[in-house]
């Protein structure tokens, strides 16, 4: 089953012109997967439709390529935009309990209290 934003549509119709996704995602609905009650956090800035998944009782972001160790996700591509991969992160991450695990799509794993207090450096760092 393949589970897609809306907002990367266009995306997935460059390389999957005769496949419709199965499902959309949508913020704030609930998934459950492998006994895991999942949130969609939308969190544009990678790509349009970016989501992490949020499981509170599990105290675990899945954070795709939003945020990683060390900073946001990459953002050189025509349809990436740092500034609105910053807003996704202080608007939608970090609000998160600083406890909160963060597993990133490739590399380590960090958290979002070690990762919050370097929101201003990654700021001068993408301007």
């Amino acid at each position: 089953t393949i589970w897609l934003h809306p907002d990367d549509l266009p995306l997935w119709k460059m390389t999957h012109r005769d496949r419709d996704p199965d499902e959309h995602l949508t913020d704030g609905q609930v998934i459950e997967a492998a006994g895991a009650d999942l949130t969609v956090l939308h969190t544009p800035g990678h790509a349009p439709g970016a989501v992490c998944l949020h499981d509170p009782g599990l105290g675990v972001v899945f954070t795709g390529d939003t945020l990683f160790q060390g900073g946001p996700g990459a953002t050189g591509r025509s349809y990436s935009d740092f500034p609105t991969i910053i807003d996704s992160i202080r608007d939608r991450l970090l609000t998160l309990p600083p406890e909160t695990k963060v597993l990133t799509g490739h590399g380590d794993a960090t958290t979002i209290g070690t990762e919050a207090p370097h929101l201003q450096e990654w700021i001068a760092r993408g301007h």
